[in-house]
């Protein structure tokens, strides 16, 4: 995934963008940046790995450095950024957040144009945001270029461009993931995160729509390109990547979570002691299945946090699986003996899962019922880059479709999509035995739109149903 912040102001913006990006660390891992503009000294910029420290450890010196009175920063999973382009544009930064599915067409139409070359990340992919920037500079201006980025990338791609006039953001045409201005006196801002800018002293302007194009400046926000009608926003920025504490086209992260909980309780009818989310992104979720049930809420774990790194980190799956074990501590007086319900974002490979079931079984629980706050993902996501799966396959889902249907290698997975229909329930209880949980329901996909509240046209739910 990815986060990036940027701040306009009157007066030295270096504060605000160190701790407004520093806000959006829980969506990237890897890779961090900050580039500033000043009139008197130009463009400056500062990259960093972030993978064994966090963001504030190692931009700590250079927020104590760099000045300038516009700015905009990244954090992000694979791409070294923000860069800083040389054009007929005149010097620009630029971030993005996004995924390029048709890269190779892209940049065989660039070199047919006269591209001269691209520099090659580490394992030989082209940095996203470089050849984003070669889009932008195939037009006569940068108006021009950045809607000819959004119309020619195949998955999605949102923008901030920082030139000496103000910082240009331009969110993705079907509006996949969200922008948000902020303003206070002197200054303005531009975050993924609406949250970030509120300790900062920010009030929220305005939520750019789908293919929007504006201009942030000190003074104010302009918009350049009107959006557009149609939106696709991902649902699972509510069910799991989102801050509990932001918000997307006004609804509340925190409030969809709740009313996710209230909504999968209802269909629910388990004999339990206690309701527990799977720290921390299932804790919402379970509040609000045990408020509707009448369950007690209660954490029979605690995750540790204070020096480990996030649970998907380092990136090689056996440690990861390792430490997010190593994380949790349990609380027995609260296992032992006992009958949970856990409520966990979602299932993915169920790796994790699993062998977070053991560790309850092992510290005395005597029946662990999982219950997922999202439908069974049935398809990998080519819109954002939550992950880089080689393939479908290492869902467990379609490793089970798979085993139930050996002699066919093209299965109707709508069937399995479909919670009325017995294909649906034969994998669930297949899940359920190779996970070793005593019970399984998912939440259903028409209850999890309805806790969003938004019209299902408008949101983006290809990873359940398939549907583009």
């Amino acid at each position: 995934m990815g986060g990036f912040f940027g701040v306009a102001s009157k007066e030295d913006c270096v504060f605000d963008l160190f701790f407004g990006t520093d806000y959006h660390s829980h969506l990237g891992t890897r890779r961090a940046g900050m580039a500033v503009y000043d009139k008197e000294n130009g463009f400056d910029r500062a990259i960093h790995n972030i993978e064994n420290a966090p963001f504030r450890t190692k931009f700590d010196k250079d927020a104590n450095t760099m000045h300038g009175s516009m700015g905009i920063g990244s954090i992000s999973d694979y791409e070294p950024q923000p860069l800083i382009i040389r054009s007929h544009h005149g010097t620009y930064a630029i971030t993005t957040v996004g995924k390029i599915n048709n890269t190779d067409e892209i940049v065989n139409k660039l070199f047919q144009s006269g591209h001269a070359h691209f520099l090659e990340m580490s394992g030989g992919e082209i940095n996203a945001t470089e050849l984003v920037a070669a889009i932008i500079n195939q037009k006569e201006n940068l108006i021009e270029g950045l809607q000819y980025a959004q119309e020619l990338v195949e998955g999605s791609m949102t923008m901030l461009l920082m030139t000496p006039k103000g910082i240009f953001a331009a969110r993705d045409r079907l509006g996949r993931t969200p922008v948000t201005i902020g303003r206070k006196e002197g200054a303005c801002c531009v975050s993924f995160e609406s949250f970030a800018y509120l300790n900062l002293g920010y009030t929220q302007a305005k939520e750019l729509g789908p293919g929007e194009i504006a201009i942030i400046t000190p003074e104010g926000t302009k918009t350049l390109v009107a959006p557009g009608k149609d939106m696709k926003i991902c649902t699972f920025l509510w069910i799991y990547y989102g801050y509990p504490s932001s918000s997307y086209e006004g609804i509340s992260v925190e409030t969809m979570r709740y009313q996710c909980g209230t909504l999968l309780a209802s269909r629910d009818n388990v004999s339990a002691d206690n309701v527990a989310g799977v720290p921390d992104s299932g804790t919402a979720h379970a509040i609000g299945y045990a408020n509707k049930s009448g369950i007690p809420f209660s954490r029979p774990f605690i995750k540790y946090t204070p020096t480990w790194p996030r649970s998907f980190m380092p990136t090689m799956q056996s440690k990861r699986n390792l430490i997010a074990k190593m994380k949790l501590i349990p609380v027995h007086d609260l296992i032992k003996g006992r009958s949970l319900v856990l409520i966990d974002d979602s299932i993915v490979r169920g790796t994790q899962l699993r062998e977070t079931t053991e560790f309850l079984y092992q510290s005395g629980a005597k029946e662990v019922h999982i219950r997922p706050a999202c439908p069974p993902l049935l398809f990998g996501c080519k819109y954002l880059n939550f992950s880089r799966s080689t393939s479908e396959m290492e869902l467990i889902t379609r490793q089970v479709i798979k085993e139930m249907e050996a002699d066919n290698k093209d299965p109707n997975l709508s069937v399995y999509a479909d919670p009325e229909s017995t294909q649906y329930h034969d994998m669930l209880e297949k899940i359920r035995e190779k996970l070793n949980f005593t019970s399984l329901r998912y939440h259903r996909l028409d209850d999890m739109i309805a806790s969003v509240g938004i019209d299902k046209s408008k949101l983006c739910t290809y990873c359940w149903d398939g549907r583009e």
